[in-house]
C-alpha cells in the first residue's frame, strides 16, 4: 500500500455508498469486476498486520468503510456493524441481497452480550467452550441497536480465534459486520489473494496466512426452547451435543428473497465459476455435454484433479481453496465425488450441495 493517508479516498480505490445505497436497497445493483485484475494493484491492497496495517485497517473501518481480515474460517469483510453507510458499502461491495443478514464479530463475551437483549445461560455456556472459535450464535437483540441485515429482533454475534482479527477488533473498537471477503454466491476466501481477485476494488486486506478451518462458522438459534441449527459449519453437531444436549435441524430450505436469521442459507452459495456436479463416482458421469475441460474432484482412495483428505475437517479445510485453484485453472467444469453420508461430514454436504445448485 502507498504511505498516504488511506482514509482520503479517492481515484478508483473506493467509492463509499453514501445515502445513496441504504441498507434496505442495497444488494440489487450489479458491480462491475474485472476479470482478471491487474497483479500490481493486487499486491498494493494487501497489508501485512503489523501495526502500521492495523493503524490503516482502523481508520478505514472508523471512516465508515471496509476493510477485510482473516478469521480462522475464512477471510472476512468487515465494517462498523451499526453504521448504515458501513454496513451499506458490504452489501454494494460484495453485491450481496438485502435480505442475506450478517454477523457481527467482537472482542469476547463482555461485549457480545452488549448487543443482546436475553444472554441466555446456553450462551454463556457454549461462549465459555468453544469462544475464541468457528461458533455463531443467534440471540434477541438488544432494542436500541438495528438489525444488521435481519428482519427480525435476533442478532448473530460471535468472537473469532485469530489474532489478526481480534488485533482489528481492539485497533478499531468496533464491532464488525464481517461476511465472507468475496463476491455474493461466490467461492468464500481463505487467503488474501483470494479476497482481491474476488472483490478487486476492496481498499485493504490485513495478510493473516491461509485460515485453519477453512470453512464458515457453525451457526445456532439459541432464541427458542431448543437450540436450533442454522448453518453447519466448522464445529461439528456432535461436539456441540455433547456441550448442550439435543439440537434441531433445519425443517426446510430458506427460499431466496425471505427473512432469515442466518447467512448461509440462500439455496446457490459458496459457488465456483464453473458448473459443479455432484455424484458418487465422477469415473461413471457421461460427460458428452457437459462444458469442458473438465475436473474432478474426489478424496483419499480416489483418483482426480484434485485429491482431498477423507478426515472431514482436513477436507473442509482445503475445499474453497481446491475450487479455487480449479476456476484459476480454467475448468468449465468440477465433478465432485460425494463424501460419505454421516454427520461429521454434514457442512461439506452444505457447501458441495449449495456450490452445485
Amino acid at each position: 500500500m502507498p504511505d498516504e493517508n488511506p482514509v482520503a479516498f479517492t481515484g478508483d480505490n473506493l467509492v463509499v455508498s453514501g445515502d445513496e445505497n441504504p441498507v434496505g436497497s442495497v444488494g440489487e445493483k450489479p458491480v462491475a469486476v474485472a476479470d482478471e485484475p491487474d497483479e500490481r494493484s493486487v499486491a498494493s491492497r494487501i497489508a501485512r498486520p503489523d501495526a502500521d496495517g492495523l493503524r490503516r485497517a482502523a481508520e478505514i473501518l472508523r471512516a465508515g468503510s471496509v476493510v477485510a481480515f482473516p478469521t480462522e474460517t475464512v477471510y472476512g469483510l468487515g465494517a462498523d456493524a451499526f453504521s448504515e453507510k458501513a454496513v451499506g458499502e458490504i452489501y454494494r461491495l460484495k453485491n450481496r441481497p438485502s435480505w442475506n443478514p450478517l454477523i457481527v464479530h467482537v472482542a469476547d463475551v463482555a461485549a457480545a452480550r452488549k448487543l443482546a437483549a436475553e444472554w441466555p445461560a446456553q450462551a454463556d455456556d457454549l461462549a465459555a467452550r468453544f469462544w475464541p472459535g468457528p461458533l455463531t450464535l443467534v440471540v434477541r437483540r438488544a432494542p436500541h441497536l438495528p438489525g444488521i441485515g435481519a428482519a427480525n429482533d435476533t442478532v448473530a454475534v460471535r468472537v473469532p480465534a485469530h489474532e489478526v482479527a481480534l488485533a482489528l477488533l481492539e485497533a478499531s473498537g468496533l464491532p464488525l459486520a464481517a461476511p465472507s471477503a468475496n463476491r455474493s454466491e461466490g467461492i468464500s476466501p481463505t487467503t488474501a489473494d483470494h479476497v482481491v481477485r474476488s472483490l478487486p476494488d476492496v481498499p485493504l486486506v490485513l495478510d493473516g496466512g491461509a485460515c485453519s478451518w477453512g470453512i464458515e462458522s457453525t451457526v445456532l438459534d439459541l432464541t427458542g426452547d431448543v437450540p436450533r441449527l442454522l448453518r453447519p459449519g466448522a464445529l461439528s453437531l456432535r461436539v456441540l451435543r455433547d456441550a448442550v444436549g439435543p439440537i434441531a435441524l433445519p425443517e426446510s430450505a430458506t427460499e431466496d428473497g425471505t427473512a432469515r436469521p442466518s447467512p448461509g442459507m440462500s439455496r446457490r452459495h459458496y459457488a465456483p465459476r464453473a458448473k459443479v456436479v455432484l455424484c458418487k463416482d465422477v469415473r461413471d458421469v457421461e460427460r458428452s455435454g457437459l462444458p469442458e475441460p473438465v475436473a474432478t474432484m474426489t478424496y483419499e482412495g480416489g483418483d482426480g484433479t484434485e485429491i482431498l483428505s477423507a478426515d472431514p475437517r482436513e477436507y473442509a479445510a482445503d475445499l474453497y481453496a481446491a475450487l479455487h485453484r480449479l476456476d484459476d485453472a480454467g475448468f468449465a467444469t468440477i465433478l465432485i465425488q460425494e463424501p460419505p453420508q454421516t454427520e461429521d461430514w454434514l457442512a461439506v454436504h452444505d457447501r458441495l450441495s449449495r456450490a452445485a445448485a
